[in-house]
């Protein structure tokens, strides 16, 4: 008995960090619920879950003695890694097809969380090179793009730092469109390039909460109405976030 006991505990706990992995990297509630119960059917248990956007409850039962043991992990703020994302449902795959042990998934997970991000460098250049694309398809010239460039560049760098020194969230995407949006308007001011406008426009487009958006259409489609709300209203935040950014920056150069 006590064996299972262990054994449960560790399986519960395996899945509730799975679960928030998932959950924090952008994945949608269905796809979460989807992939934890394959995992724990694979290892001989059922489990019933709640999900919600800041805690995951799971209650595991084994199905031979009907032992089981309830637990809730709090899950950390949104940080897009769709390669967390794709690596633990592979992992879920393995552990069906090849019945992975729990020491084998936790093995596997300690590996994906080890995996490098892309250097804050890259990002910042990718970002800004994405920034001037977009302003290049409104119709900006070689002007206004790198003005988009330079504005999407350093607005990105303004919310890492807002967020790194612990900014509320909706701050910190406040701070990076006010700061986005002024440099792109200083071109506007000044008449710099064809259509200066554009790159106003583009130069906060980075900002757009997307992830959020879709993963509330999606869990709303798939009956997970409460955390499609969620999702959706926190979207809406980010997004008067952005206006308001927008709106101060005009306001200060007042064009």
């Amino acid at each position: 008995m006590k064996d299972s006991i262990t054994n449960a505990q560790s399986v519960g706990n395996t899945l509730l960090e799975i679960g928030a992995l998932l959950m924090s990297s952008g994945a949608s509630t269905h796809r979460t619920r989807i992939t934890m119960k394959r995992i724990a059917n694979s290892l001989g248990y059922r489990i019933e879950l709640l999900i919600t956007q800041r805690a995951l409850m799971l209650t595991i039962i084994e199905t031979d003695q009907e032992y089981f043991f309830s637990r809730m992990k709090r899950i950390s703020p949104l940080h897009p890694n769709f390669k967390m994302v794709s690596g633990i449902s592979h992992l879920s795959w393995n552990v069906k097809e090849q019945n992975w042990p729990v020491e084998k998934i936790n093995t596997e997970l300690q590996r994906l969380k080890s995996l490098p991000h892309y250097p804050r460098w890259i990002l910042l250049v990718m970002v800004g090179a994405a920034g001037a694309g977009f302003c290049n398809l409104f119709g900006g010239d070689v002007i206004n793009m790198g003005v988009a460039f330079i504005a999407t560049v350093i607005g990105l760098f303004t919310r890492q730092e807002a967020v790194r020194r612990k900014f509320n969230p909706y701050l910190s995407v406040f701070f990076a469109a006010l700061v986005a949006s002024f440099i792109a308007g200083l071109s506007e001011k000044f008449a710099i390039g064809a259509e200066p406008d554009k790159a106003v426009a583009t130069s906060v487009l980075f900002l757009v909460p997307g992830i959020p958006l879709i993963n509330s259409v999606t869990d709303m489609f798939d009956g997970n109405i409460q955390n499609g709300i969620v999702r959706a209203i926190n979207g809406l935040i980010i997004a008067f976030a952005i206006a308001l950014g927008l709106f101060t920056s005009k306001m200060i150069l007042n064009f």
